[in-house]
C-alpha cells in the first residue's frame, strides 16, 4: 500500500506556509448548552443559526471558527475518552493577557479545568465542553523564546503552568 501511495504523490511536497486550520465543527447533544459554553462563557460571537439544529460562532467577525450541530447527535451521550476521534480542539489567543482573562472567566464561573501546562512554545489550559469534547485554550510564546535542542529541533515539553503568575497578567 505504501509503495502504491508513493507512486501517485510527490514525496517531497510541503504544505504551503500560509496554510492554516480554518474551523472546527462539533457534533453536540444540546445546542443551547453548547451555546452557553462557547458564546456565553468563552465569548465567541454568534454569526448565524441554521434553525434550531446548528450554530456558527466566530472571533473578530470571521464567518465562523466554530460550528455546532445536532444533526446526528441530538440528546446523545458525551464523547468517550477512549477510542478514535478528536482529542481536542485548540483555540489560540493573541496574547498571554488574553489567556489570563479567559482563565479568570473560567474561575469566576467555577468551570473545571482538566489541566494546565507550559509547553515551552506555548501555555495552555485544558477543559471539556458540555459534551465532553476536549478544548485547549492557549497562547503561543514569541518564536524567539521557543526552546530548542542542540540539533536545532524544537524542545516541546509539558510542565506545570503557574496559574497564579498567569493571573498577574490581569494587572498589567
Amino acid at each position: 500500500m505504501k509503495e502504491e501511495f508513493e507512486k501517485i504523490i510527490q514525496p517531497n511536497y510541503v504544505t504551503p506556509k500560509g496554510t492554516r486550520i480554518g474551523h472546527v465543527h462539533l457534533k453536540v447533544s444540546n445546542l443551547e448548552k453548547a451555546l452557553e459554553f462557547y458564546r456565553n462563557l468563552l465569548g465567541f460571537e454568534l454569526t448565524t443559526m441554521y434553525g434550531d439544529q446548528a450554530a456558527f460562532l466566530s472571533a473578530g467577525g470571521y464567518h465562523h471558527h466554530i460550528g455546532l450541530n445536532t444533526w446526528h447527535s441530538k440528546d446523545a451521550t458525551p464523547a468517550g475518552k477512549s477510542g478514535v476521534g478528536l482529542y481536542h480542539a485548540a483555540i489560540v489567543y493573541p496574547e498571554r493577557k488574553d489567556l489570563a482573562v479567559i482563565f479568570n472567566r473560567l474561575l469566576n464561573a467555577s468551570y473545571p479545568l482538566s489541566g494546565a501546562a507550559d509547553h515551552g512554545v506555548s501555555e495552555a489550559l485544558y477543559l471539556n465542553d458540555p459534551d465532553g469534547n476536549g478544548i485547549e485554550l492557549y497562547w503561543d510564546k514569541p518564536k524567539h523564546e521557543w526552546p530548542h535542542h542542540s540539533d536545532g529541533s524544537l524542545e516541546m515539553y509539558t510542565r506545570e503552568l503557574d496559574l497564579q503568575d498567569l493571573l498577574k497578567e490581569l494587572n498589567k
